[in-house]
């Protein structure tokens, strides 16, 4: 029983000795496929390869997404009224993450893999990555909770259309959809009532 119980704490903390805050390298910020091409190539997949991405890769994709772009704070992309209510979520097999853009980092939220409750559909497991774009409506300092809503909803189109057009010109593939398990995923997050999950998108390598 002894036994037991030590190798069952042994494992616990090696569990959580592997899910830590991740300081990730400076993103990209050069090179990549002319916008033309990255339009074309644009397209949503269902299916992904396991393998996961580098951090390099995930650094560079966070960036594009909704990263630091000027020196006064402002963002790739729109936000109205320059709220930047938008937080990304990132669910990796190590843990739950949310993107801390002014760092450039990925502070941890849950130590457990929890990318399938990341959609209703059964593909969403397999992809090594998965963003959670979640508006936090207490950064919406005026208008009322339906125009909050809109803008939330129409901000995070942006940023996942840059992830969109990021995985084009990378050679990955990515899918976003709004059939989420919201109040199990809002659980495992922690979020507050007044944090919303807008939509998800998944990022891999394309299925063999």
């Amino acid at each position: 029983m002894k036994r037991t119980i030590t190798l069952f704490a042994l494992t616990f903390i090696a569990g959580s000795l592997c899910a830590q805050n991740i300081d990730l390298p400076a993103p990209s910020k050069s090179g990549g496929m002319p916008l033309m091409e990255a339009l074309a190539k644009r397209s949503t997949a269902r299916a992904f390869d396991s393998k996961a991405l580098s951090r390099q890769q995930l650094s560079s994709l966070l960036w594009a997404s909704f990263g630091i772009s000027r020196p006064d704070g402002k963002r790739t992309a729109p936000s109205a009224k320059n709220f930047q209510e938008t937080d990304i979520y990132v669910l990796l097999k190590e843990g739950a993450y949310v993107y801390d853009a002014k760092s450039n980092k990925l502070n941890l939220v849950a130590a457990e893999d929890v990318r399938s409750l990341g959609g209703t559909q059964a593909f969403v497991k397999d992809a090594p990555v998965t963003l959670v774009f979640v508006a936090d409506l207490t950064r919406m300092w005026t208008g009322s909770i339906d125009d909050k809503k809109n803008f939330a909803n129409i901000d995070v189109g942006y940023i996942s259309q840059n992830a969109y057009l990021f995985c084009a010109s990378e050679g990955l593939v990515t899918g976003a959809r709004a059939s989420v398990d919201r109040s199990s995923l809002a659980a495992k997050l922690k979020l507050r009532p007044d944090q919303l999950i807008i939509l998800a998108q998944s990022v891999g390598y394309p299925k063999p």
